[in-house]
């Protein structure tokens, strides 16, 4: 049995054909799929017959919301999404006044091992189809009643990591037949697995890169990182400004910001230097907290001076709104959480 999910309209088309059936069939079922139908003998205008074939060789890939907590604070919504196989996975919807955002996964559990992100612990239990990755926005889309306008890439797994299916799910997502979500939408962070920075920017695409930076020197880098004892920072940025040479677009820079590791003035001046005169954006995030290790968020003060020496350094620097701090929102927390509860 095969997801249907991960087919495009064009590859359901010639199933259709191959099968004896009318093409224009294809995008029948894609839209009742969209409209939050997911069964194919409810497709109303799917004959019977279509309907059995369909089901003899497809299923309808729409993970189960296993949990849902809302944020008081913010209404952020964080759902714990079960798929067929008994995997989870997370994501987070979060509001803004300019439309609605989603965080979705491409892995369950992720092999990249950063010492700050709960998601990595047990490492990588195995990729999402492009399908799977595709369904956390249906699914999101279907228990809110309204459209999710902007996409990151942002949740469990290292996308780049998933190069293949991630990259037939921006196709999938773009797609005029089903969500039509454009890539200048959609954000893809990653730790910087450099040759597939190569192969992304030589798609010419329109997505936001963004990336997992975190230190200014390979050896603060490899202390939080073990991707860094792969490549270093000179091949990333080198990988990024050909990203930006082949697409035009901005690169973001994630910091997390840890208490005593890379918070400094020192750490601040440095990381000004390193990224001056690049067409880029840094994107500070006080660390989350988990209780599998002892990192620490540096204090307010702190963060407000590290701000300011990036834009005194003339760096374009934001530091992230922090969303659903009541949920635990941070990717990986929900999940792990709920398994040790079912131990």
């Amino acid at each position: 049995m095969e997801n249907i999910l991960d087919y495009t309209l064009e590859e359901l088309s010639n199933w259709m054909k191959d099968n004896g059936e009318s093409a224009f069939r294809a995008k029948q079922v894609f839209s009742w799929i969209y409209k939050g139908v997911w069964i194919f003998e409810e497709m109303k205008n799917i004959p019977k017959s279509i309907g059995e074939k369909l089901n003899n060789h497809f299923y309808i890939g729409i993970p189960k919301i296993i949990e849902k907590f809302e944020s008081d604070i913010d209404g952020t919504q964080k759902l714990l999404l079960g798929f067929k196989d008994g995997n989870l996975i997370e994501s987070v919807i979060m509001r803004y006044k300019h439309g609605n955002s989603i965080c979705i996964s491409t892995q369950v559990g992720c092999r990249m091992g950063c010492t700050f992100c709960a998601s990595t612990l047990e490492g990588r239990i195995r990729n999402l189809t492009s399908g799977e990755i595709l369904a956390q926005i249906i699914v999101a889309q279907n228990q809110l009643g309204e459209r999710i306008s902007n996409v990151v890439l942002m949740g469990s797994g290292e996308p780049l990591d998933n190069y293949d299916n991630v990259t037939k799910f921006l196709e999938l997502v773009n797609a005029d037949y089903g969500l039509n979500i454009g890539q200048r939408h959609i954000t893809l962070s990653t730790c910087g697995i450099v040759p597939r920075i190569y192969e992304l920017a030589d798609k010419e695409s329109s997505i936001t890169l963004a990336i997992s930076l975190h230190a200014y020197s390979d050896e603060i880098r490899k202390n939080i990182m073990p991707v860094a004892n792969k490549y270093t920072i000179k091949e990333v940025l080198d990988a990024c400004k050909y990203y930006v040479d082949k697409t035009g677009r901005r690169i973001t820079y994630e910091y997390a910001l840890v208490s005593g590791i890379n918070d400094s003035a020192d750490d601040a001046k440095s990381l000004s230097k390193l990224l001056r005169g690049m067409l880029c954006h840094v994107n500070l995030i006080p660390v989350n907290e988990i209780k599998e290790n002892t990192l620490k968020r540096p204090s307010k003060k702190i963060i407000e001076d590290f701000e300011s020496i990036l834009k005194d350094e003339g760096i374009e620097v934001t530091v992230r709104r922090e969303m659903g701090n009541d949920i635990n929102a941070a990717c990986g927390q929900l999940r792990r959480s709920y398994i040790e509860t079912q131990k």
